[in-house]
């Protein structure tokens, strides 16, 4: 049985910032753009590379929220309109596969416990591998190329954003 289940972020927070002029989200220090390849425009919600002409937002994102020495932030692609993905459990989609990752294990206390770097298609192993430690609560999934914050690994069971 997997331990483990990929979900986007929520999308709420996300679409308001789709209304606003560009000279606004510049304050935010975000950008709009538009999709002019299929794969390159990794949406955070969906989990899924947005498609030629999909409206998306770069933004900064507080991905590791928890009051720990790892307190980060990075930049995420939101896609128009998408809504939140939850993933069966063990299921990795092509938006991981088909991408180098880091993976970050956080314990309860939001302090890493082990990492790794895997091609995207060994993603599933090496998640089993970090879930078989009992310490680990939840592991962060980052493209490793760009460092930029993919998605939440949360153990099969988990409830909650185990990172706020």
């Amino acid at each position: 049985m997997p331990s483990f289940q990929l979900s986007g972020l929520a999308h709420a927070p996300f679409e308001p910032l789709f209304d606003l002029p560009d000279e606004r989200l510049h304050a935010l220090g975000a950008v709009r753009r538009v999709a002019d390849r299929d794969v390159g425009f990794p949406c955070r919600v969906s989990l899924q590379d947005a498609e030629v002409g999909a409206e998306l937002l770069l933004l900064p994102y507080l991905h590791q929220p928890g009051l720990s020495p790892y307190r980060a932030s990075g930049p995420i692609f939101v896609r128009r309109g998408a809504r939140q993905r939850r993933l069966p459990a063990g299921v990795v989609p092509a938006y991981v596969s088909q991408r180098l990752m880091s993976l970050r294990a956080y314990d309860a206390a939001h302090m890493i416990i082990d990492a790794t770097v895997c091609e995207g298609t060994a993603t599933a192993e090496q998640l089993e591998r970090l879930f078989a430690n009992a310490q680990t609560a939840y592991v962060h999934l980052h493209n490793a190329k760009r460092g930029c914050f993919s998605c939440l690994a949360s153990r099969v069971g988990a409830h909650g954003d185990p990172g706020s």
